[in-house]
């Protein structure tokens, strides 16, 4: 496809957080981008009002009890209506896909992913999960099939971004910044006694409540430490966390010589998504711009891995290898959807995950076929402790 040509965005989970932001980008470069294909699990309406607005060719809904209700609300304007997660990995293989972002929340993004690896295709990855439970597995996949994977969660993309100017210099240490989520300055005791509704006020970023609670337990970055580890071939005790609250700088990369060069913007995921999509050209965005004036300060902290223990666990999933991350990260979705629902308490969440790592069955390596059992297997463990917690 010459440089003139739009390029065809598969866009899975469009009506979540990072699917809604990426087809603002989309909006804003018509003469670019095409959103081809768009995929949702059970928000169908707002499906159908994305398929519409952006003529795509194919949509899917992944929840089956909706299918009816998109085909019928899209019946006579062109556009194909599928269901069901083969349906989405069929799709992403075509030859007229040339980018599939990946925005689905949580294990479930792994297989299209996959199915869009094996075939060859750029992929801009904001699914944390895949890489997590298998970045072994998908990044020997990627360099087999040629597939391209640029990162999309703002910390990976500025790392990205940063190594462009690297001129294939070494690198010493990754600094992944973390903005240390709601209960940064809340004492322990209270922290404990946090409910949902504290947890999701996010004091920089607006995101999914999964992606929200993982912030606020900071999980969130032990799962991008995981991924740092995967996507820039980096040992884990060169990637360093470091507390930024004020969410300026994404991320740090530091070389031999001491230098460190840094990524800066204000907190917007369109800028990660649209460099992406648009990589290696730097397009145009309506969005607000640093004035260093009124910048003040910028202030680091180290992580205080006492109050938020989910971040250790991270590290130690990594260190284990084999299917430990997958075992970790496959009991946070279940703990994470309990204290949602009010089910658990703050610090279950992170006790519920050192438990499924104790307990959960080891393969130091782990084939594909693996982690789908792994992720099952963890997750029921995980449910069956929420609910002894819960009855006790």
């Amino acid at each position: 496809m010459g440089n003139t040509a739009k390029k065809n965005i598969a866009v899975l989970g469009s009506t979540g957080s990072i699917g809604k932001q990426a087809l603002d980008v989309i909006r804003q470069h018509p003469d670019k981008f095409k959103a081809a294909l768009l995929v949702a699990n059970n928000s169908w309406e707002a499906l159908c009002a994305q398929a519409l607005e952006f003529n795509a060719d194919d949509v899917v809904i992944c929840n089956g009890e909706h299918f009816h209700k998109v085909k019928e609300a899209l019946e006579g304007h062109g556009i194909s209506v599928h269901e069901g997660m083969g349906a989405v990995c069929d799709l992403v293989s075509k030859p007229e896909i040339d980018i599939v972002l990946t925005s689905m929340v949580g294990f479930s993004g792994l297989e299209s992913t996959v199915a869009a690896i094996k075939a060859g295709k750029t992929i801009a990855l904001a699914n944390k999960e895949t890489l997590v439970a298998a970045g072994s597995i998908v990044m020997s996949m990627a360099k087999k099939s040629g597939s391209r994977i640029l990162p999309v969660d703002s910390e990976h993309s500025a790392i990205f971004q940063c190594l462009q100017g690297a001129n294939g210099a070494t690198v010493e240490r990754i600094h992944l910044t973390a903005s240390g989520g709601p209960f940064r300055t809340w004492e322990k005791t209270r922290i404990a006694a946090a409910k949902r509704e504290q947890a999701l006020k996010h004091p920089q970023w607006n995101m999914g409540n999964k992606v929200t609670i993982d912030s606020a337990t900071m999980m969130n970055k032990g799962l991008e430490v995981i991924e740092a580890r995967w996507l820039f071939d980096v040992s884990p005790e060169r990637i360093n966390v470091v507390v930024h609250p004020q969410s300026i700088i994404h991320s740090m990369v530091e070389f031999a010589d001491g230098a460190v060069i840094a990524q800066l913007g204000h907190p917007d995921m369109r800028e990660p998504i649209q460099y992406a999509l648009g990589y290696p050209e730097r397009l145009s965005l309506t969005n607000k711009k640093i004035d260093f004036a009124q910048l003040a300060t910028l202030t680091f902290f180290a992580p205080d891995t006492e109050k938020f223990p989910a971040l250790q666990l991270a590290y130690k999933a990594l260190e284990k290898g084999g299917n430990m991350p997958c075992i970790m990260n496959a009991a946070n979705e279940a703990a994470v959807s309990a204290y949602l629902k009010d089910i658990i308490g703050f610090y279950d969440i992170s006790d519920i995950i050192s438990s499924c790592m104790d307990e959960a069955g080891f393969i130091a390596d782990p084939g594909l076929d693996d982690i789908y059992r792994t992720n099952t297997e963890a997750f029921c463990l995980a449910n069956r402790k929420i609910d002894r917690k819960n009855r006790a």
